[in-house]
């Protein structure tokens, strides 16, 4: 990593729970040692994206990305879109959905939404980070990402998060070969326990994958109808929420409902 790119990882360390962090647990999230990693905090915190607060003078996410986000959704009204496509999708299937963007080798959730259905509901994170080879997301956008990104991005240690993540490089190889078959992916306990998701995914407008919109559910309620209703309305929502950022389906991209 180059000295830009290992000063804005550090960002990415902050998070709804975790949104202040000292010089020392950040040197010890990051590996990096406490002088290199003052240092670009430094230079952070001059440029505003990072601030002192509390008594023990913690850092965290400062005011230059609140000038930043508007002038983005401004300029390029991704979240609105997005936000307004999963509150239908949780209408819809009485499940929770949500929205991720791919942010080099993870996915960052810019939307979602609960159906207040069920007194037990799958809660999300505002900015949650997911990995890609632990949720249904992840998959269906490697599954449509180009062979050398999604080759790299298994290539380290693949972290099992539940009882039903797959660390197995063949096994996802084989998953990937499936979801670009029926045109979404499924996963039960990959990321949490107890969580069945289904994911489509989400292209710009040179095809390329560039995320996904998931239904959540918490396994017990999740029958054979119901699996069936998310597919279907997943199905003609993430296409939609593609067209509406100005995307376009892959010519390849096939979209198969099997019964339940």
């Amino acid at each position: 990593m180059g000295t830009v790119s290992k000063a804005l990882s550090l960002l990415s360390f902050f998070s709804r729970s975790q949104s202040l962090i000292g010089l020392s647990e950040m040197s010890r999230l990051t590996g990096m040692n406490k002088t290199t990693v003052h240092r670009m905090l430094s230079e952070l915190q001059s440029e505003g994206f990072v601030e002192q607060a509390g008594v023990g003078r913690e850092y965290r996410l400062g005011p230059a990305f609140l000038r930043l986000a508007a002038l983005r959704e401004a300029t390029v009204p991704m979240r609105d879109l997005a936000q307004n496509l999963a509150d239908d999708l949780a209408q819809k299937t009485g499940e929770t959905a949500h929205v991720s963007l791919l942010h080099g080798d993870v996915l960052s959730t810019i939307a979602y939404a609960y159906a207040h259905q069920h007194g037990l509901q799958v809660t999300m994170d505002d900015a949650e980070i997911l990995p890609l080879h632990a949720t249904s997301s992840g998959h269906v956008v490697l599954a449509y990402s180009d062979a050398r990104f999604t080759k790299a991005a298994l290539a380290g240690p693949l972290k099992a998060f539940s009882t039903g993540t797959i660390t197995d490089r063949k096994r996802l190889t084989q998953l990937f070969a499936e979801i670009r078959t029926q045109g979404y992916a499924e996963a039960v306990s990959a990321f949490e326990t107890d969580v069945h998701s289904h994911a489509a995914p989400l292209f710009d407008a040179q095809k390329n994958c560039i995320g996904a919109m998931a239904v959540a559910a918490p396994t017990a309620r999740m029958t054979p109808e119901g699996r069936a209703s998310i597919r279907a309305a997943l199905l003609e929502a993430a296409p939609r929420l593609t067209r509406l950022m100005g995307g376009f389906l892959p010519d390849t991209y096939v979209q198969k409902a099997p019964p339940a």
